[in-house]
């Protein structure tokens, strides 16, 4: 049973800096020349990318409903087999959701490290991380981190010596080490030019009281049946570049598992698909950033429109979509035109539209994934099916299939049906 320091990185609520203390750890143990393996909690595109660029290696989702408690036992084991340091990070607040990043810790032992924001407070800071350590009392709890913090005498402030709540560490507020945003989360990790820096610094700046570090024991998850080649000898053309980045790695090895190969491709610069794509997948990104570059990717546009015309399967989801869409508006109502497949338009809102996790039934089976979006939909087009969310959230998001074409809003994690995936991928 292999064993490694493992750390949950929480907090009471969203915008405290859970991503960037995650980064700093985990570019703090690479330095070390530890073998460092970053998770993320819930359905994150972003924040992954700078995970993987602060710890050199791919991030994968753990999510006990997208993938299951099984799935998320393989990633640790897995993890757990070649890593020094496993980091997870959580999503919203410690125990936000159902299942919540508690859930997570309790479910497999993983000690929690709580990031507080301590910028705007004192002697409360205490208050708050004992209520984390002890709302729920089973769960394994490390303890915690202050984040923006002004001055040594401000982290003197925050915890008392007689508070039963280990403080691990203090990170001081400096813009050397923000990371910025936009409406959806963060910038992509491409877009952001010296973010090497910026994660160098951040590693720097972290001021340890506790260098002691939990470790776990991670069984081994129970035998699964091998993952048939469904999509044997299937050439996928996957777009991958500024504007269609929200690719969960974990659905590039769910489809090379089926056996299918990837040829990526970009639709901002390429002026046709890979040769001999049988498939295509356009996932979620930023088309509203680069509609003159798209627009004015006439060829690759009619290579799209000639590849639906023979019939061959495409899936398109929530950016993908809207570049399939007669015309995409951004908030400020400058529009682009786009492919034309789908009949509709869009308009990016200055207000998030939708946001939650979706089941869908679909004629190939059912699949799970999450609708998180800006943009609202204008279209006569006809659902095939609607999604559920899990959580009692009333939205319910279309998906719309059209010949060998399957779009919608909805995000999908293909490893939740990796048979109803293949079924959607086959010439």
């Amino acid at each position: 049973m292999p064993a490694c320091t493992a750390l949950l990185i929480s907090a009471p609520s969203s915008n405290q800096g859970k991503t960037t203390v995650t980064a700093a750890l985990a570019r703090h143990f690479v330095q070390q020349g530890l073998r460092v393996r970053v998770f993320k909690t819930g359905a994150d595109f972003i924040d992954p990318m700078v995970l993987q660029r602060a710890s050199r290696h791919p991030v994968y989702q753990l999510d006990l409903w997208l993938g299951g408690i099984e799935d998320c036992r393989e990633l640790l084991y897995r993890a757990a087999c070649e890593a020094d340091v496993i980091l997870v990070e959580g999503v919203m607040g410690l125990f936000d959701g159902d299942p919540s990043s508690a859930d997570l810790s309790a479910a497999f032992g993983i000690p929690v490290l709580a990031v507080i924001d301590g910028s705007a407070m004192a002697q409360t800071f205490a208050a708050v991380a004992h209520g984390l350590q002890t709302y729920r009392s089973a769960l394994p709890f490390a303890g915690v981190i202050a984040n923006r913090v002004n001055s040594p005498r401000h982290a003197a402030m925050l915890l008392p010596q007689n508070c039963a709540t280990p403080l691990y560490a203090t990170l001081p507020a400096h813009p050397d080490y923000g990371l910025p945003s936009r409406h959806l989360g963060l910038l992509q990790a491409c877009e952001i030019e010296d973010l090497d820096a910026r994660l160098d610094a951040a590693a720097r700046a972290l001021q340890w009281r506790v260098r002691e570090f939990p470790a776990v024991s991670f069984s081994a998850p129970a035998p699964r049946p091998a993952t048939p080649p469904l999509l044997a000898g299937v050439r996928i053309a996957v777009a991958r570049d500024a504007a269609f980045a929200f690719l969960y790695q974990a659905n590039l090895d769910c489809l090379q598992a089926l056996g299918a190969t990837l040829a990526f491709f970009s639709p901002l610069n390429d002026r046709a698909l890979p040769v001999g794509a049988d498939s295509v997948y356009l996932p979620g990104g930023y088309p509203e950033l680069y509609l003159s570059a798209l627009q004015a990717n006439t060829a690759l546009a009619d290579a799209l429109r000639a590849h639906h015309a023979a019939g061959k399967p495409m899936l398109a989801e929530c950016g993908g979509m809207l570049y399939l869409l007669e015309s995409l508006a951004d908030k400020d109502g400058a529009t682009g035109q786009m492919v034309g497949l789908l009949n509709g338009r869009a308009q990016m809102q200055k207000s998030l539209t939708a946001l939650a996790m979706q089941s869908v039934a679909l004629p190939q089976g059912e699949l799970r994934g999450h609708s998180f979006h800006y943009s609202k939909l204008d279209t006569v087009l006809e659902p095939i099916a609607r999604g559920i969310c899990p959580n009692g959230n009333a939205l319910q998001e279309a998906v719309y299939q059209q010949q060998g074409l399957t779009a919608s809003y909805i995000h999908f994690y293909f490893p939740s049906n990796p048979a109803a995936i293949a079924a959607i991928f086959l010439p």
